[in-house]
């Protein structure tokens, strides 16, 4: 009898061995920015409370500074399910969806109040493009702000649409690059994460970007102006895959969701300060920030109303619905 009990032993004590610990949920993001920069906090914002409120059993792992795709891979990423989460300017869904660029045509959104609008959960501008992009695989957890889009030089500022003739500009969207074309300008399609190099080399005369950019990148480094034109309103979004996400269970959607809607409300409210810094901190570095007049931002928007009839005609039904969602915004 002993012998047949040893082994009874042995078999459980091995079975006991054998048994798998709990499996943690690993939920991977890709972001081509600095972690130092404010879309980088963010996410850590995100993960330090997904990770608390999941008592670990959700871990989150970022991967900045486009460690692992370049800004315009990562819809195709994490649509495909390559990696689980990413962050994507939002025009880098223009193929597939044109629409979104409704927030790149030329001072659509010209005060804070109608990009907050604008961008709110369920509303009639966001909630169809949020819809569409789910189309593709990928499931909007939150928008992440980035602030108005400015031009960047050197040797001047650009501050009427005359400026803009002839000159080679970094751009990061389809609209924009239309808005540079519409200006007599040659624009280019760089990545933000390969601005920096292309304003050294001079593969560029000038770009455009958000001024957070310009202090997480230390763009100073190769370029000394600032022009405030505040043309467009920079939008990132920062998706889930769908399928990944129905493997999910209630409890852990739950927790996901409520750390992106702190995380998007925070960045949100507080972009504001992160621009206030970014201009003080190019400033200190020698940069000169030019600011527009009135009436010459009036001058740019009679030049680029080209770029608005090419939206409407580009964008199909979709675009027609969120600009005249944009257009009611008051």
């Amino acid at each position: 009898m002993k012998p047949i009990k040893a082994t009874i032993a042995a078999m459980v004590l091995t079975a006991a061995v054998a048994l798998p610990a709990h499996a943690e949920t690993t939920l991977r993001i890709t972001l081509q920015l600095p972690l130092k920069a404010h879309l980088g906090q963010n996410l850590l914002m995100f993960k330090n409370e997904v990770e608390a409120e999941s008592k670990g059993d959700i871990k989150v792992e970022i991967y900045d500074s486009a460690q692992l795709y370049k800004d315009k891979e990562v819809p195709q990423a994490v649509g495909s399910g390559a990696i689980e989460m990413g962050v994507a300017s939002l025009t880098r869904y223009v193929g597939e969806i044109p629409a979104v660029d409704i927030f790149y045509v030329p001072f659509m959104f010209n005060s804070d109040a109608k990009v907050r609008a604008a961008v709110a959960p369920g509303s009639a501008v966001r909630q169809p493009i949020d819809d569409a992009i789910l189309k593709t695989g990928s499931r909007v957890l939150w928008w992440q702000a980035y602030g108005g889009a400015i031009m960047l030089s050197k040797g001047g500022p650009l501050k009427t649409p005359a400026d803009i003739k002839d000159k080679k500009v970094r751009v990061f969207g389809r609209t924009l690059g239309k808005f540079i074309e519409t200006l007599g300008g040659a624009p280019t399609l760089i990545s933000g994460s390969e601005q920096y190099v292309a304003y050294q080399r001079g593969t560029v005369d000038a770009g455009m970007t958000g001024v957070s950019g310009v202090k997480s990148r230390k763009l100073w480094e190769v370029m000394d102006t600032i022009t405030v034109t505040n043309h467009a309103d920079i939008e990132f979004i920062v998706v889930v895959n769908e399928k990944f996400w129905q493997g999910l269970s209630k409890d852990q959607q739950a927790i996901v969701s409520k750390a992106a809607r702190n995380a998007e409300a925070h960045v949100r409210n507080e972009m504001a300060n992160i621009e206030a810094t970014a201009y003080a901190a190019a400033k200190d570095n020698g940069m000169k920030v030019v600011e527009v007049s009135d009436a010459e931002v009036q001058s740019w928007r009679a030049a680029t109303k080209p770029v608005l009839d090419s939206y409407l005609a580009e964008s199909g039904a979709l675009g027609q619905q969120v600009y005249q969602a944009a257009q009611a915004l008051k």
